[in-house]
């Protein structure tokens, strides 16, 4: 019999593009999102076609026709059934997100899974083989369907995860039993709980692929499973023991630890309630599937869960910039190979593109060579990969690359008179349409562009320390830059996977204007005797992910204080004054962790802290949070940003503000504008003008 399957599903290639080759006779049904064929080996194909939308995802209209696809199966079984995607970006990206909004309570999302579920375990029961034809992107819901399959082949580059958590949220359509019995348990439940995606050879490896082939072998490979040819993934003995009760509660004591350090769970219930059901309910289907149920509608409604989905589409908001029509940027050359410039050229390499590195002091190339070369082995690339992304680095000792290169970034120290003479040198080199770019952090590009020419070439491209981890790139605008280079400038910053955060130039743009109040009110905290780590606590406590003392030390104490005199000449609105042991500390080369001493004594790159913290004083953290949050309503009422989504999204993948809380903005709203401006008001009648509130409050 599979000679005769495989003789038709070889015959001719159809409409299913390049994915699928088949004998379609027929096609049956008329939906807005599937679409149902037949061949004349009596195989089925299930296409997966999201009306007017370049990805799938799983919305409530989708479930309910594939229900009635299922039906329309039931009274006529194929042999077997083939379920794919024709859309470029994958099998499917999960759940509709805008759809969570628009929920009202758990009950409405109760019946809205228990729907999902009906519609999954009918496809699970059909009565002839079905097999799940993988390529791109299968996320979330979307790996569910998958896993309601009784096969699943993969076509290489295809990746898979479960990025629920990410969103505040488990998976909610039968995934988490479907995936802990499939799989190693343990295996599936780190997936899970991390949120990671995994590319196709780990998820042969892990079992949730049953193959990896070519699309060229697929024909086959789909007719052998639908003879069940295919010998089925199992996780065999090792997996029956730890689904054991008392092994489900010995793993879940290590699991909670080990969520907890990342994710404490007053602030991110959702490892949590995932936990709990494996331990409760692992390797029982029936109990652990409606449980499942219960746990995702109470998540769905929680603040965090609420709030994290705000971020996601802040996100989206932020990618969508990036989307131009621009001529997108080959060749990068970088000035200034310290620690900013080297890591900056580093990325942009290790992200495909060509990048030239100029700096005088040849040991400075050869450290940022050497800090690209230990990027590739933390994101575990083959031999292979780190010699391509080594080769693209190209150290530059006679700053040749001007001439080359599409976009050309300065990154030398944060003095205008030494910027403006990087300028006078390469303006005449540029090509005609590159950009200049500087990374200053806080410098107004009207200054830096005096000496300019063309100064409509100029923009600031300001990225974050470390390069390779923080994703945000304020992307500065000045009155005379063309909206060419501005526009290419958003489609190189989404090329380097990297999100935009257009801003005005203005003394220390968003996120150093925002930043630097905070950090410099600790070291005033820490001037009236409140212990450093008492103060870190605080802020931890809140949600940040490190508190402002170490903060200050991992930044360096010289760019706080060089960015704090900035911003105390420039801005008509006080800042706290900069203690005086703080310049005494930057004289005496104490900058911080790159020092090993600052405002800690550091060993092996980790802060040493003392293992017992005293009470802050109650006002601690407004006295940290309110100058931040006025910072943003400031930059707001003079439109350095243009809204508050942009602001929150900024300060989150800026500055790692506690991203469940919404970011600051979102913040402000849940403890309300005017407790706010009255906050502030009562700070400063204590503490000085440096909290008095921004007009905008009274707006709001």
């Amino acid at each position: 019999m599979t000679g005769h399957i495989l003789k038709a599903l070889s015959a001719r290639e159809t409409e299913y593009g390049p994915f699928a080759k088949t004998d379609i006779s027929t096609e049956t049904g008329d939906w807005n999102h599937w679409r149902l064929k037949r061949g004349d080996n009596d195989v089925a194909w299930l296409l997966f076609d999201k009306k007017d939308a370049k990805a799938n995802v799983l919305s409530t209209d989708v479930l309910q026709e594939l229900g009635s696809v299922i039906d329309e199966l039931k009274r006529d079984p194929p042999q077997g059934l083939v379920l794919r995607s024709p859309k470029p970006s994958g099998f499917c990206m999960g759940a509709d997100i805008s759809e969570f909004s628009r929920v009202e309570s758990e009950s409405d999302v109760t019946e809205i899974l228990s729907g999902g579920h009906k519609i999954l375990d009918q496809l699970e029961a059909l009565r002839f083989p079905t097999v799940a034809v993988i390529h791109g992107a299968c996320l979330g819901g979307g790996l569910e369907l998958a896993l309601a399959c009784n096969y699943r082949l993969g076509t290489p580059g295809a990746r898979l995860g479960f990025p629920e958590i990410q969103l505040g949220l488990h998976p909610g359509l039968g995934g988490t039993d479907r995936f802990t019995q499939l799989c190693d348990p343990i295996e599936a439940m780190t997936l899970m709980l991390t949120g990671k995606t995994i590319p196709h050879d780990k998820a042969k490896k892990l079992g949730l692929l049953d193959q990896v082939l070519e699309e060229r072998h697929l024909g086959a490979a789909i007719a052998a499973a639908i003879d069940n040819e295919i010998d089925k993934s199992s996780h065999g003995i090792r997996g029956m023991v730890l689904s054991t009760r008392p092994a489900r509660q010995f793993e879940t004591r290590q699991m909670r630890a080990q969520t907890a350090k990342k994710a404490p769970p007053e602030h991110y219930p959702a490892p949590g309630a995932l936990i709990d059901l494996w331990e409760k309910h692992g390797g029982h289907a029936k109990a652990m599937r409606k449980a499942e149920i219960e746990s995702f509608a109470n998540l769905m409604m929680t603040e965090t869960s609420r709030n994290l989905v705000k971020v996601f589409f802040h996100r989206e908001k932020m990618k969508g910039l990036t989307k131009v029509q621009a001529e997108p940027v080959r060749f990068v050359h970088v000035i200034g190979a310290g620690e900013m410039g080297g890591d900056i050229a580093g990325w942009c390499a290790f992200q495909g593109l060509s990048v030239s590195l100029y700096d005088m002091d040849p040991d400075k190339i050869a450290g940022a060579v050497a800090k690209l070369s230990g990027l590739c082995e933390q994101k575990h690339t083959s031999d292979r990969e780190r010699r391509a992304v080594l080769d693209r680095l190209i150290p530059d000792f006679g700053n040749q690359g001007v001439g080359r290169a599409d976009l050309v970034i300065e990154a030398v120290p944060e003095k205008v008179e030494i910027k403006q003479k990087v300028y006078d040198e390469v303006e005449p080199r540029l090509k005609a349409d590159a950009i200049l770019a500087t990374n200053t952090s806080s410098i107004p590009l009207e200054q830096l562009r005096e000496t300019l020419k063309n100064p409509e070439r100029l923009i600031g491209l300001h990225f974050f320390n470390p390069v390779a981890k923080m994703p945000l790139v304020e992307v500065v605008k000045q009155d005379k830059a063309s909206e060419k280079a501005l526009e290419r400038a958003y489609g190189f910053v989404g090329q380097i996977d990297r999100l935009p955060a257009p801003v005005a130039t203005a003394p220390g743009f968003l996120v150093n204007r925002a930043l630097t109040p905070y950090l410099i009110e600790a070291m005033v905290m820490l001037d009236e005797g409140i212990k450093a780590e008492s103060i870190d606590k605080v802020a931890e406590d809140f949600g940040m992910p490190m508190g402002p003392i170490e903060l200050a030390d991992q930044v360096g104490l010289d760019i706080c204080l060089s960015v704090a005199d900035m911003l105390q000449d420039r801005l008509d609105t006080p800042m706290p004054d900069v203690p005086g042991w703080l310049r005494e500390k930057v004289a005496d080369g104490k900058l911080g962790k790159k020092t090993g001493e600052g405002l800690y004594q550091w060993e092996k790159g980790k802060a040493e802290k003392e293992e017992k913290v005293h009470k802050a004083p109650n006002d601690t953290l407004d006295r940290l949070m309110l100058p931040m949050l006025n910072a943003c309503m400031a930059c707001l009422s003079e439109n350095v940003i243009a809204d508050e989504d942009l602001v929150d999204g900024a300060m989150i993948f800026g500055t790692g503000f506690a991203p469940f809380r919404g970011g600051p903005m979102t913040y402000a709203h849940h403890r309300r504008f005017e407790e706010i401006r009255k906050k502030l008001e009562a700070l400063a009648g204590r503490y000085g003008d440096r909290f008095k509130p921004d007009p905008g409050w009274s707006r709001g």
